[in-house]
Order: structure tokens, then C-alpha cells, then sequence
């Protein structure tokens, strides 16, 4: 018999949230990791630093978990803990360790702690408390009707730190919800329609394995996640999956570049790590963005030599060796300038691969001929020099993402 399926919701406090000077991202975060531990996410609810308004939505809420952020800090607009004591009929009271730990912290860089500091040691008598190992705002646990009540910072980072030290192991110990085998599949070069199109047979194919299949796209790729319950036989659901992944992996090969949480440009880092070859880059209009993906992979500089930010004209000439002429004739836009872009910051660099791309990634600065999205990209390698020709007509900042990654696959292709 299979076991109950365990429901959550989350519950985002802060007037931030909603007048869009924060993006509620952790929301995102938490479904995807109770997702992940078999407890389904059914509602989110952002709501302001009031008082009614966290009481209304505490009594509304159904689900067997209740997680909430926000509200948490050492101001008065901070009124999450007290609004709390009023819902669970508790009250305030002080712990002396998480008081000395907070003063501790703020002596270890010099200052002295106010008392609103050591006012975040006061914590409601029913709950339990859930340690905050990267801040001074302690979470809180309570139980009520069968029911778990969880309060977290709404700081990202404490409040992941928080969910996977201590929460989610207790969630998980807790109700002990249904096991499900995930896998997540990675791929770029068709948007998420295309790609469902030409998966279509396939996903048809899921459901009598009993397996679900997510699209979660973002710029440039989308994952495709297969999930399905265990319901007692673990091995046996891992290999249903796995089997429908090896036919996925048949069927667009040219498409998957990885698995899991695994990043393209730690793809392409650890092919290069492995031949032991290097890179350079010379960008145009995505202005140091390939650079920065590059350089955020621990253990770059084994392979990534530099860059050349050419932005403007006299720099491709300068520094990469471009013709006035080629410019004047075709353009900064263009397969000749793209390619001489490669092939110059290789030879300036003394690098195994370069990779350029020069564009109009907008907002103005589009032709009739060259519209706002239009990119150029090469790869410059022992073989010679390939390029091509992408359109991503976007926002700016959706044309530098995008062309990021199809520079990245880019290589990752010719280098398989």
C-alpha cells in the first residue's frame, strides 16, 4: 500500500515581496526541495508585515506543513515572532545561549551587539528551535493539530542553510512521506515547445511507467525532470527511469549536455580540464558575461587564460588584430569580424580554444538588416574556426544570456 501523500505550503512575509523591491525566489527553492523529498507543494502566499494578515493566513492554512519566511529581523517592522506567540497562545522568553552566541558574533567583528540584537534570543516558549548556523535569527517549530508550523528567515542563504541542515531531515523524519526517484535530464538548442514536439511520442510513452515529466525552462535550456513514486520498491522505480532516460538520450542526442544541477560551462570546463587544453574569449556584446560563467567554476584558471572585453571597435582592432577595413566593409556584426575575433585573441593568448561573439543585443543600435537579438559566435580551435549566426529577439538581457549559452554548447560540440 502506498503511503499518504504529504502536502505543504509556504507562506513569504515582508512588505518587500510585495511591491517588487525583492523577488521572492525562495519560495522556488523550497518547492523544488520539498518536491524532492516526496512532500508536495500545493500553495504559496506572499503577504505584508501585518499582523492580521499573518494571523488570516496561519488560520487558513490546510496543508500538513506550513512553511514561512520573512519577518525575523532585529526592527520593529520585523513582527513575524510576536504575531506567532499571539496564533500558538505562547509567549516570549529568552534563551542565554543563543544570546551569548549572538553577542559573541558581533564582538568577533569589532562592534558591540544593541539590545534589538540580543532581542533575537527571545523566542516562543512552545516552539522548538531550529539553529540559524549563518545568522543571528534563530527559526522556529511548532506543532498544532497534527500539523508542523515552521518560521524561517526569509535572507536566502540562512534560510537554505536552515531547510537542508535541520528542516528538512526533521520533515522527513517526521512523516516519513512516499519516496520518489528523480532525474533531470539537460538540454539546449530547442525552446521548450519545439523540443516537446519532437519528445512527444516519448512522453507519451511515460505514463504507463507510472513516470512524470516536468519542463523547467530558463534561458537557453530547459531540464526535463522524470519523477515517479517508489511506492516500497526503490531499485525498481531507479531502473524504470533509467530506462526511459536512455531512450531519451537516443533520441536527441545532439541536445543533452548534462544531468542534475550540473551547469553548461562545467560541462565544457571539465572537457577542457581533461585533455588538458586551455581557453581565452573575446566578447563584444555580451560584455564579459561568458567570462564571468567561466571564472564562477572552481578550478577554472587550470584551463581559462583571459579575455578580451573588445566593446568598441578600436579595441578589435588594437588588441585582436582586425583590419579597419574588414570593419568598415562588413560590419562589427559579421562572420569575418566574429571569426578574425576568435582566431585573434587564440594567437594573443597562446590558447588551445577561443570563443568570441559580437552582436546587437539591444536595446537600440538594430538595422533592418542586423534587427536587436542578432549574434554572431565562433570557435576558434586546432581544427580552424567555425561560426555561426543566432537571433534572440528578447530584452538585452535575455540576448546576453542566451547567446552565453549558445557559445558554450557551441563548443562543447565541436570539442565532443
Amino acid at each position: 500500500m502506498s503511503k499518504r501523500e504529504i502536502t505543504a505550503e509556504v507562506i513569504s512575509i515582508g512588505d518587500e515581496l510585495l511591491i517588487g523591491q525583492t523577488v521572492n525566489t525562495n519560495a522556488g527553492w523550497m518547492g523544488e526541495q520539498l518536491s524532492l523529498i516526496g512532500i508536495r507543494p500545493v500553495r504559496v502566499r506572499v503577504i505584508g508585515d501585518d499582523r492580521q494578515a499573518i494571523i488570516d493566513t496561519l488560520s487558513t492554512a490546510t496543508a500538513d506543513v506550513v512553511l514561512i519566511t520573512g519577518g525575523l529581523g532585529p526592527t520593529k517592522d520585523d513582527i513575524t515572532k510576536l504575531v506567532l506567540c499571539e496564533y500558538f497562545g505562547t509567549r516570549l522568553v529568552r534563551h542565554p545561549h543563543i544570546e551569548a552566541a549572538i553577542a559573541g558574533f558581533f564582538r568577533s567583528i569589532g562592534r558591540e551587539p544593541l539590545e534589538v540584537n540580543l532581542a533575537q534570543a527571545d523566542l516562543p516558549e512552545t516552539c522548538t528551535v531550529v539553529p540559524n548556523d549563518r545568522g543571528t535569527a534563530s527559526g522556529m517549530w511548532f506543532n498544532k493539530d497534527g500539523r508542523v508550523f515552521v518560521s524561517m528567515p526569509g535572507v536566502p542563504y540562512e534560510m537554505k542553510a536552515m531547510m537542508e541542515k535541520h528542516v528538512l531531515p526533521e520533515l522527513r523524519s517526521t512523516f516519513n512521506p512516499p519516496t520518489i526517484v528523480h532525474r533531470t535530464i539537460l538540454t539546449t538548442g530547442l525552446g521548450e515547445s519545439h523540443l516537446a514536439q519532437r519528445i512527444a511520442a516519448w512522453e507519451d510513452s511515460l505514463a504507463q511507467d507510472e513516470i512524470k515529466l516536468a519542463y523547467l525552462p530558463s534561458p537557453g535550456l530547459v531540464k526535463l525532470r522524470l519523477s515517479t513514486y517508489a511506492n516500497n520498491d526503490p531499485f525498481g522505480a531507479r531502473d524504470r527511469v533509467a530506462r526511459k532516460a536512455d531512450q531519451l538520450y537516443r533520441l536527441i542526442p545532439e541536445l543533452i549536455f548534462g544531468e542534475g544541477e550540473e551547469r553548461l560551462e562545467q560541462v565544457v570546463g571539465r572537457m577542457l580540464k581533461e585533455r588538458n587544453q586551455t581557453l581565452s574569449l573575446a566578447e563584444s556584446c555580451t560584455g564579459g558575461y561568458v567570462s564571468h560563467l567561466i571564472t564562477g567554476v572552481p578550478g577554472s584558471s587550470a584551463y581559462f587564460i583571459g579575455g578580451v572585453v573588445s566593446y568598441a571597435n578600436a579595441v578589435k582592432m588594437e588588441e585582436l588584430g582586425i583590419p579597419s577595413d574588414m570593419l568598415e566593409l562588413n560590419g562589427a556584426v559579421s562572420q569575418p569580424v566574429v571569426e578574425r575575433m576568435a582566431s585573434g585573441v587564440r594567437h594573443a593568448l597562446k590558447t588551445d580554444w577561443s570563443i568570441a561573439l559580437s552582436g546587437v543585443a539591444g536595446p537600440d543600435g538594430g538595422t533592418e538588416e542586423k534587427p536587436v537579438g542578432t549574434v554572431w559566435i565562433a570557435v576558434a580551435g586546432p581544427k580552424g574556426v567555425q561560426a555561426a549566426k543566432v537571433y534572440f529577439p528578447r530584452t538585452q538581457d535575455l540576448v546576453i544570456k542566451r547567446s552565453a549559452v549558445a557559445t558554450l554548447n557551441m563548443l562543447r560540440r565541436i570539442m565532443a
